[in-house]
């Protein structure tokens, strides 16, 4: 596809996110200080928002919108979608960030410690933490848009309303794909929080919801993508920005690889089955540089199978890819590279387990050499200038030092050819966040052959994680690099683990990654885990409660809904 067919599609877009903008604000609302009830299916709802084709483009638009944007105006412009917590703060992958990667190996976030922050770090947070909460309640928002979408795009309403014959072709889709979305949405409160309650379109407007089992989420969630993987439409048939089967392999794969961790299933079978269609009949091969997936111009990259879209003058805000390169760099690295944002923030730093996956020689920035070409590694991309590699000052508390710990410059502002979008760089990222790309099923595939899924072998296995190698080191068919090719000897759980660390840092599934292998709580340590609120000294990591697996259902949530149960182990 060419780059300006991507560009008409992106630009079509964020047509649709300005029409969904104005029909929410219709009934914006109807969301209450219980974000987990059904939206209210009144009059004003079904009568203008749903009067015409562009209404319901515009809603399933917001059903993909809520997952990156975080209100009505953009920008973290006062009109929230949720009412009651930080526009800012709780944008959807920004709140994911704090919960699947600051509270592991990878990151510490230098200052920001309200709301929580520091909770993460030191891995001692309870129901209370506000920080714990934002992914909740932006999913169950995200859930409830979509059920609500799906309660008023049925053939009956839409013959009713006169927009059949216009939505005919297409409309089924539309429910396809919120299906989906809800889908993602369910999987990741079964994973974050386990038990939460359950609502779907056919609930009753006013019912207080009840609480379902871990369990009883997660067959719900595969129940679903099974069915969509032929509802939705095949590989690359679908717009930019829009899902298609690819993306139901690709949750399915996931989920069915975290079966045993969340619900006690062996399912890596299964989890192979659907990596291996991702991989081999998906049609979205790996990008020919690692280092473009994560730039301004990503639409165009070939391995992008869900992407958010952003855009620095119609998708602002502080959540997605904004947030990532303003928290992960500042201005002082602009004396060297082009971040390609202005407004930097500078206060998330690497922690020293995530540097030493990577070859001593890799580690640090060569002032002459700003996309890291002369590296082995070319993912081994993180700013060392004027800053120390630990993110502790020895015999020192914890201090909000932007210096302690090396900065991370795996995304920016900037196209391939190292072009700005403005001179000077513009206020808010247009680089998309890359929610599922295809480097991540190698690797599922991978580890699910490891873990003795039926069909696969060793052989396949290390070709998988050798292609992933290759491309990092642009070697093979992808350049003539030093090899980073492994031996079989090499390839083990453990291996596995660190090289999705190497591939998929900062991508929101670190936190996942350490559980369904035995690590995060126990057994391996990290910079300031299990610290006693970051007393001198206390920065080397030791063991935690393994309560800490998971997350306590918000305390608020309790107040508005009597049908639910806390997690036991945080009940006192």
């Amino acid at each position: 596809m060419t780059k300006n067919r991507y560009m008409i599609m992106k630009t079509r877009y964020f047509k649709l996110v300005t029409v969904c903008l104005l029909a929410v604000s219709l009934f914006a609302s109807c969301l209450g200080d219980l974000d987990t009830l059904p939206l209210d299916d009144n009059e004003l709802t079904g009568e203008m928002v749903y009067s015409t084709p562009e209404g319901y483009i515009g809603m399933i638009a917001k059903c993909y919108a809520a997952l990156i944007q975080t209100g009505q105006k953009g920008g973290d412009g006062g009109d929230g979608d949720v009412s009651g917590i930080d526009e800012g703060y709780s944008g959807y992958t920004r709140a994911l960030f704090y919960l699947q990667e600051a509270c592991t190996d990878e990151i510490v976030f230098q200052s920001g410690g309200s709301k929580g922050v520091r909770a993460m770090l030191y891995l001692n947070w309870d129901a209370s933490t506000e920080i714990v909460g934002y992914p909740y309640y932006r999913l169950f928002m995200t859930i409830n848009y979509c059920n609500e979408f799906l309660r008023e795009c049925t053939e009956s309403k839409l013959q009713e309303r006169g927009v059949y014959e216009a939505l005919k072709d297409e409309y089924q889709y539309y429910c396809a794909e919120a299906r989906f979305i809800r889908a993602y949405s369910y999987s990741m409160l079964c994973d974050l929080y386990g038990s939460t309650p359950f609502v779907d379109e056919t609930m009753e407007v006013g019912d207080m919801p009840e609480q379902a089992t871990r369990e009883e989420i997660y067959n719900f969630v595969v129940s679903e993508l099974e069915e969509l993987t032929t509802l939705l439409k095949e590989p690359k048939k679908n717009e930019y920005a829009r899902v298609d089967r690819v993306a139901a392999w690709f949750l399915l794969s996931r989920v069915y690889l975290n079966a045993e961790t969340w619900v006690g299933k062996n399912e890596y079978t299964n989890a192979y089955k659907y990596a291996k269609k991702v991989i081999t009949e998906g049609n979205y091969p790996l990008a020919s540089d690692y280092r473009h997936i994560f730039l301004a111009d990503n639409e165009t990259c070939s391995e992008i199978i869900w992407p958010l879209v952003q855009d620095a003058d119609y998708a602002q805000g502080s959540a997605g890819t904004n947030f990532l390169i303003k928290a992960l760099m500042n201005g002082d690295m602009g004396n060297y590279i082009r971040i390609g944002v202005n407004g930097t923030w500078g206060n998330a730093r690497v922690k020293t387990q995530l540097v030493d996956m990577f070859e001593e020689e890799d580690q640090t920035f060569v002032a002459d050499d700003i996309w890291g070409n002369g590296k082995k590694d070319k993912r081994a991309q993180f700013f060392s200038i004027s800053h120390t590699k630990e993110t502790w000052v020895e015999g020192k508390e914890f201090q909000s030092d932007f210096n302690n710990g090396y900065a991370c410059i795996k995304w920016r502002n900037v196209r391939k050819d190292g072009s700005e979008l403005e001179p000077g760089g513009t206020k808010y990222s247009s680089v998309d966040y890359p929610m599922f790309r295809t480097a991540d099923a190698y690797l599922m595939a991978a580890e699910a052959i490891l873990r003795g899924a039926e069909g696969g072998s060793r052989t396949e296995a290390l070709e998988y994680v050798n292609e992933i190698r290759d491309r990092a080191y642009m070697s093979g068919k992808y350049g003539n690099g030093v090899s980073g090719r492994i031996s079989d000897s090499r390839l083990n759980l453990d291996f596995l683990l660190d090289e999705r660390a190497r591939e998929l840092h900062m991508e929101l599934v670190r936190r996942t990654d350490l559980i369904r292998f035995g690590k995060f709580t126990k057994g391996y340590n990290w910079d300031w885990k299990g610290s006693d609120n970051g007393v001198a000294g206390s920065y080397i990591g030791k063991d935690v409660d393994d309560k800490y697996n998971l997350f306590p259902i918000p305390q608020d949530e309790f107040t508005t809904n009597p049908n639910l149960t806390q997690n036991p182990d945080f009940l006192n």
